[in-house]
């Protein structure tokens, strides 16, 4: 069965990650605005990612959930808080390629503006969210 037109896929059988279903998870506005707050700041907490981008914690979840099931971040539970980071064992190519969009995008609205309001963020989660 296949997706319809424009829907993001998950990775390829077997896990592994293939550059068209890589390409179209980066399609998406949300989806690399958050990983370029992860790429800057490493593992964030779900909490701080609703702060940084200004956008509910619903669609930014969704957009995780995608990102997770296509191998591109890791998560990490700590209770009723969800900590996402860009995935350990991505493929030296995939990591590459995120790190030249960030090289892109970086001082750049919006996402030099979400990370200005991360930094900004008022008791930002250590360990945990509160």
């Amino acid at each position: 069965m296949t997706a319809p037109a424009g829907s993001p896929t998950p990775a390829a059988p077997g896990g592994a990650l293939d550059a068209v279903s890589f390409a179209r998870m980066l399609g998406d506005s949300t989806r690399l605005r958050a990983l370029s707050l992860m790429l800057a700041e490493g593992e964030l907490c779900v909490c701080e990612l609703v702060w940084a981008m200004r956008l509910v914690q619903p669609k930014i979840s969704r957009h995780l959930a995608l990102l997770r099931e296509a191998g591109i971040v890791d998560d990490r539970r700590d209770g009723t808080w969800v900590h996402y980071r860009v995935a350990a064992n991505l493929p030296g190519w995939a990591r590459r390629a995120l790190e030249s969009l960030q090289d892109g995008v970086q001082g750049r609205a919006p996402y030099a503006d979400d990370h200005a309001r991360l930094l900004r963020m008022p008791d930002r989660p250590g360990s945990r969210c509160g």
